[in-house]
């Protein structure tokens, strides 16, 4: 759990003036921002509850920048024609459990599990997407930025990442369809 002097990194990092510039840039975007693929509308609380599930997952599983598909020399199987049926059985269920075994997730991976669970769908996941990388371009000044390139730079940390989504989740709320505070809706 993160305490209160990381509220005051984000808020020095990621700004109500950089969250308006996002919102201004969301308001001008050609794209709609809050729509995703299903053509429905999402509200800024549930994507900003999708938000803050995939910065709880990275909290308790841990942030990798990038990540590796490539396998150890350990997980090298024997030719299939020598295997048995229950040793091929407990090789894909091995493989399964590594692949799906909590462990440290990218910014995608974080937001891509998040919309499997109950705080999240392919909609809100997208929209997101969409939030984070105007956040980004609001701070950065750049208008083709992304946010998971943002994540995945050398220099980026955990608290970064986690920062960015706490932002995020501030902005959805602030500006996304269904705030009530909202200065203009995005």
């Amino acid at each position: 759990m993160r305490d209160n002097t990381h509220e005051t990194t984000c808020a020095a990092v990621f700004t109500d003036e950089v969250l308006s510039r996002a919102a201004e840039l969301a308001r001008d975007s050609y794209q709609p921002v809050w729509t995703g693929a299903s053509g429905e509308e999402s509200t800024g609380e549930s994507v900003a509850r999708h938000l803050e599930a995939a910065a709880a997952l990275l909290e308790t599983d841990g942030w990798t920048r990038t990540s590796t598909y490539t396998s150890p020399a350990s997980t090298k199987l024997p030719a299939i024609e020598s295997m048995s049926t229950q040793a091929m059985v407990r090789e894909v269920l091995r493989a399964i459990r590594e692949e799906t075994a909590p462990g440290p997730r990218t910014l995608s991976v974080a937001l891509d599990h998040t919309a499997r669970g109950e705080d999240g769908d392919t909609d809100t996941r997208d929209v997101a997407y969409q939030v984070l990388n105007r956040v980004v371009r609001a701070l950065t000044g750049h208008d083709q930025a992304h946010a998971t390139a943002w994540t995945e730079r050398l220099h980026r940390t955990r608290e970064d990442v986690l920062d960015l989504l706490a932002a995020g989740a501030r902005f959805a709320r602030t500006y996304g369809p269904g705030a009530t505070a909202a200065p203009e809706a995005a």
